[in-house]
């Protein structure tokens, strides 16, 4: 699955008050938009549609409490104004002008502190180097000694098998938003212990949640941040989510999904490359974000 899907999708750069988008330009792009989201997970929302459930793609919807919604509707991002956008109208920051609809200033002021905080998560993440030795045992801790697991599936190596992995090496967890479902077993395990205050102190380029969570500063700061940005974010955020779960105590088979065996020397040595990979696309785009994030954010301070 490629991360980055979109950049024949490019708008025109954010920020700019002057930017007006022709109808037939704007409508083109929200097409191209709503084809490249069909591509990339079309077969998977037909299925929701039809009631089913996925155990691995519905984290991005169920946990971030989001909808298909907020990556299939396009938005061009702050700056940009839409001739003859009245369907927009309808929409959160949305205001009509002379010359079209945009997202409005006043919507812009409204979200400083969510931009500011994004800046700054954004900042600190980038600042750390990506620690690579986690193995993804998060998804581990989370079930150890415990017959509570998070997934209606079995796991590999069944309950002792998972326990014994799980002793087997230290725990590394650097997102609290992992840490925070670990068994309390687990917890005194980790190397670090982890609270939602302290998030910015430890947050780091390697971690998957990390680079999952660009996909959710996209849709949460929607309508001002372009949604071509979105769908990279949740692209990666996709491949993120798919290692997160072949590395995971359970067993995927049979729904295609081929285990990355991290109880394993060349089972951990594949998660790291890919791991890395994933580290280095998320790179890129959290300095996309970021630098958006801080000019939104020096325009929404301003008097």
């Amino acid at each position: 699955m490629s991360a980055v899907v979109s950049q024949r999708l490019r708008s025109p750069g954010p920020v700019r008050d002057d930017s007006v988008l022709p109808a037939g330009q704007w409508r083109s792009l929200r097409d191209a938009h709503r084809r490249a989201v069909d591509d990339l997970i079309g077969p998977y929302l037909d299925a929701r549609r039809r009631g089913a459930r996925h155990p691995v793609i519905d984290f991005l919807f169920t946990y971030y409490s989001s909808r298909p919604a907020h990556v299939l509707r396009w938005h061009p991002g702050y700056g940009v104004t839409l001739e003859e956008g009245a369907e927009f109208l309808g929409l959160r920051g949305y205001e009509q002008t002379d010359a079209g609809v945009r997202v409005g200033a006043a919507h812009l002021r409204h979200r400083a502190g969510a931009l500011s905080a994004a800046v700054d998560m954004l900042g600190a993440t980038a600042r750390r180097p990506a620690r690579l030795g986690c193995f993804g045992l998060h998804e581990w801790a989370m079930v150890y000694r415990t017959d509570d697991t998070r997934h209606d599936l079995p796991l590999r190596l069944g309950p002792a098998g998972t326990d014994a992995v799980v002793e087997s090496m230290p725990l590394r967890c650097t997102h609290f938003d992992a840490f925070r479902f670990f068994t309390d077993p687990a917890r005194p395990r980790n190397d670090a212990t982890l609270t939602r205050t302290s998030q910015i102190e430890h947050e780091q380029p390697g971690c998957l949640h990390a680079t999952m969570d660009l996909y959710r500063y996209c849709f949460t700061l929607a309508p001002l941040v372009p949604s071509d940005l979105t769908l990279d974010c949740f692209a990666l955020a996709l491949r993120a989510r798919d290692l997160d779960m072949r590395a995971s105590p359970y067993d995927l088979s049979d729904l295609g999904y081929e285990p990355v065996r991290i109880e394993t020397s060349s089972g951990r040595a594949d998660y790291v490359r890919e791991q890395s990979a994933i580290a280095d696309l998320g790179t890129t785009l959290r300095s996309r974000l970021s630098t958006l994030c801080t000019e939104l954010a020096e325009r929404a301070h301003r008097p």
